[in-house]
């Protein structure tokens, strides 16, 4: 039976985990592990977690809310105050750029949707994902810190279509759990030319559309849950309530503290992080 301390837990684990380089969907496995859910998640559980997912869709969709209406073609011209996440007047990003970062990963993700959930969904998988994802993030900020990447994307008005498609292309191995998408886009960002402000814009910008995308989807594989009334709307309301607000916490510190913090520390939190699961938990 599913605990209302649950909901707090799994709430909170998602919304810090969705948008940083350190895999949510890996925390989530991990975390129902610990809680002694295993391989044999309930079904209200699965509803559940897409459930707070769209609460940090939500979250991270008010953090760029001028920069969604400006791709529109309804944004205003000046720049917003406080958290600027679109405060270049040139304007480029369009919805070219933000479809060649989605369709690849979504395509990818779609083709084999079952193959990644029949092997990918259990405790190893994510383990290895997590070393192999830190590796990856660890080489790319190397190369950029050492000056062997020129940049030329000072923001997302700077992006081009190529690098965007780039980006879009090396996303599709964080459909590997535990790998974390944000690691991928962003660290693919820095390879490409962009900087470190503009791959993590624009990783957490098209992570709207493949979030909604992939929720939507679990949404329709789950509409009996939600059909039947078996899931308790206390629970549902916990930890929508939690991940909303911890994923817009997390994203707007990050964004502000984002020169200060490098990729190799959560390199070095995923290592650790993996160690101990091998250590202590795998048998």
């Amino acid at each position: 039976m599913l605990h209302w301390f649950d909901s707090i837990i799994l709430g909170i684990v998602e919304g810090l985990t969705e948008f940083l380089p350190v895999s949510s969907t890996g925390h989530m496995i991990l975390t129902n592990q610990l809680l002694g859910y295993g391989q044999d998640t309930p079904e209200e559980l699965k509803s559940f977690e897409i459930v707070i997912q769209f609460a940090a869709i939500l979250a991270i969709a008010i953090v760029y809310r001028h920069k969604i209406l400006q791709v529109f073609g309804l944004g205003k011209a000046e720049s917003t105050k406080s958290l600027s996440v679109d405060s270049l007047p040139k304007r480029k990003l369009n919805m070219i750029h933000v479809l060649l970062g989605i369709v690849p990963p979504l395509a990818v993700a779609f083709l084999f949707r079952h193959p990644i959930k029949d092997l990918g969904f259990s405790m190893q998988p994510v383990l290895w994902a997590l070393v192999v994802g830190g590796i990856y993030m660890w080489i790319a900020e190397s190369l950029y810190d050492g000056g062997k990447i020129k940049r030329t994307a000072e923001t997302m008005d700077d992006i081009t279509y190529k690098q965007a498609f780039i980006i879009g292309c090396i996303q599709c191995i964080s459909v590997w759990p535990g790998f974390s998408r944000s690691g991928s886009t962003i660290a693919g960002g820095m390879l490409t030319g962009l900087s470190y402000r503009a791959a993590a814009d624009f990783s957490f910008f098209i992570a709207i559309p493949i979030m909604t995308a992939a929720t939507g989807y679990e949404l329709l594989d789950s509409l009996d849950q939600f059909r039947n009334g078996t899931l308790d709307i206390g629970f549902l309301l916990t930890g929508f309530v939690v991940s909303f607000l911890v994923a817009w916490i997390v994203v707007v510190a990050f964004l502000k503290v984002l020169q200060k913090i490098k990729l190799k520390y959560f390199a070095w939190y995923r290592f650790a992080l993996a160690a101990l699961f091998f250590l202590l938990v795998v048998r």
